[in-house]
């Protein structure tokens, strides 16, 4: 399994909410950000004194339910604003390109500033008090933002799976391989050889398999599923890029096509989404199975409930689910997303008779106004107990574990 921190990929970190001054270009002289010397970053880019320090930066703008953040790539300079004011003490400031991401900032925004140790910056806009700020609070150990930078802290908390991934979805190249991994992709090879992925019921039952002894699905159930989760994205990206090499290998037809690579390219994105919610519900059901539960996923032909929706999970069955004898208190209804965003709403019309809702998911520190929206519309989140230290204190008196969940859905079926 993964077994890096955060502190392998980044050296330091900051965080602010940006002024009018910071976000209007016409009040400033175009895009620069003085501060960051307070918060420690002049150990990372250093104290030019006659001309600026340059450095590569990736520019990120994203809001809580876009389904894919605004990216761009740029330089930025690191100078000294007093560099001709010899009886100055030096001020150092950031200075960047306006980019169709500074075209979306505004005042208020969240700012994120981090150093990578690739010797770049990763810069983060977000609308403040969104689950994305809530996110990068959580993984950076920011506290107290205010509209001057404030230090964060490296290692702040465990690299869990969902953190690595929304790093992943902000640009930022988390790719940990380690020694072992040969030893894995031999046994890959060996189960499913070199032609292309197997499906994932197999791949999510060989992850499994693999990490048998290490984990203990009856006894700490929220272990597990992270156990699990964590292990098939390490053998999915140890096959994955063993597959990929030999396709560019191959190459891309005549003169090496571009639409081609292309529509390879979209293909590789799309696999690594769809996948990731499969294995989710794949791991979920192996749970449930190893607890006596019984439960059908909306899968089946026959598996649906008003309207033709088709809910992750229903316990007991689909088919009590539509007998109007059934007693609806009797009936469990549980939503599987690996990550919320505003998709969370349409669990609540998926299942008419269930008062009472469950929703499970691996996305970490989601806003307090949005699970204070999911309480008043009687949704539980069910959070793996591992991620429950990114929410705060308050929100964590309303979120259960897995584990509380499976026992809340036996007691129903005892």
């Amino acid at each position: 399994m993964f077994n890096d921190r955060i502190g392998d990929y980044f050296e330091g970190v900051a965080a602010k909410y940006l002024s009018a001054v910071d976000a209007d270009k016409r009040r400033s002289n175009q895009h620069e950000i003085g501060g960051l010397p307070a918060a420690g970053f002049k150990q990372w880019l250093g104290e030019p004194r006659d001309k600026p320090h340059y450095f590569r930066a990736r520019q990120v703008y994203i809001r809580d339910y876009d389904e894919a953040p605004l990216i761009c790539d740029s330089e930025v300079s690191w100078y000294d604003s007093r560099r001709n004011s010899e009886s100055r003490l030096p001020e150092y400031r950031l200075y960047y390109p306006d980019s169709p991401v500074t075209e979306q900032i505004a005042p208020g925004d969240f700012l994120l500033v981090a150093k990578l140790r690739d010797d770049s910056l990763l810069m983060v806009f977000t609308p403040a008090g969104g689950s994305v700020e809530s996110q990068l609070r959580a993984i950076f150990g920011l506290d107290n933002i205010q509209e001057r930078f404030s230090p964060g802290v490296i290692g702040a908390i465990e690299f869990l799976l969902p953190l690595r991934l929304m790093l992943e979805e902000l640009g930022v190249d988390i790719a940990s391989f380690t020694r072992d991994d040969d030893a894995w992709l031999g046994s890959l090879l060996e189960k499913f050889g070199a032609e292309g992925f197997p499906s994932t019921t197999l791949f999510s039952e060989f992850a499994r398999d693999s990490i048998r002894t290490d984990v203990n699905p009856i006894g700490d159930p929220d272990e597990a599923l992270m156990a699990w989760m964590n292990q098939e994205e390490k053998l999915f990206r140890i096959y994955e890029r063993h597959l990929l090499k030999i396709k560019l290998n191959e190459g891309f037809g005549q003169d090496d096509n571009v639409t081609e690579f292309l529509k390879f390219s979209l293909s590789v994105q799309n696999r690594r989404k769809s996948r990731a919610g499969h294995a989710f519900e794949n791991h979920l059901d192996a749970l449930f199975r190893a607890h006596g539960l019984k439960f059908e996923q909306g899968k089946g032909r026959e598996n649906f409930t008003e309207n033709r929706s088709k809910p992750d999970f229903i316990f007991p069955s689909f088919s009590a689910y539509r007998n109007s004898n059934f007693p609806a208190e009797k009936l469990t209804m549980l939503g599987a997303k690996t990550t919320c965003k505003d998709r969370w709403r349409q669990v609540l019309s998926e299942a008419i008779r269930v008062k009472t809702k469950y929703l499970v998911t691996l996305e970490p520190a989601i806003s307090e106004h949005q699970t204070n929206e999911m309480n008043s519309h009687n949704l539980f989140l069910v959070i793996p107990t591992p991620l429950h230290v990114t929410y705060t204190i308050n929100q964590r008196k309303h979120l259960i574990g897995v584990q509380q969940f499976i026992l809340r859905a036996r007691l129903l079926q005892s």
